[in-house]
């Protein structure tokens, strides 16, 4: 059984940090890519960041590069996202979905069969 947890959302500050957890089990880790989506209230889920464990390659959208960063750790079969210089509008349900994707294709979330239940970020003073 495939098993996909988010751990990390809270409540911060506008320019704070939070760092989210996505543990994967059932499934072979370091041969998928593993990636963050976001959803926020009245908006369509979006790819936040991604990382393709079998090519090595990390991704990013626009609006987060700089200020957020994706990491693997095979050995613990996880992936983190460490989130510095929150904005408000960073505030949404953050989901974590793992399978055989190509990396180059990491933001289509139909191609993901595994998610997560979500966490909550928030960000706001």
């Amino acid at each position: 059984e495939v098993q996909v947890v988010e751990s990390g959302g809270g409540l911060v500050q506008p320019g704070g940090s939070l760092r989210l957890s996505c543990a994967v089990s059932g499934l072979p880790f370091n041969e998928r890519t593993i990636a963050w989506f976001r959803q926020a209230p009245g908006k369509k889920r979006e790819g936040v960041s991604g990382v393709s464990n079998r090519e090595r390659t990390t991704y990013y959208a626009n609006t987060v590069r700089g200020r957020f960063t994706i990491s693997s750790d095979n050995a613990k079969n996880t992936v983190y996202l460490q989130m510095n210089s929150l904005k408000p509008e960073d505030t949404a349900v953050y989901y974590c979905a793992a399978d055989n994707v190509v990396g180059s294709n990491w933001y289509h979330e139909i191609l993901y069969d595994y998610w997560g239940q979500g966490t909550q970020v928030t960000v706001s003073s």
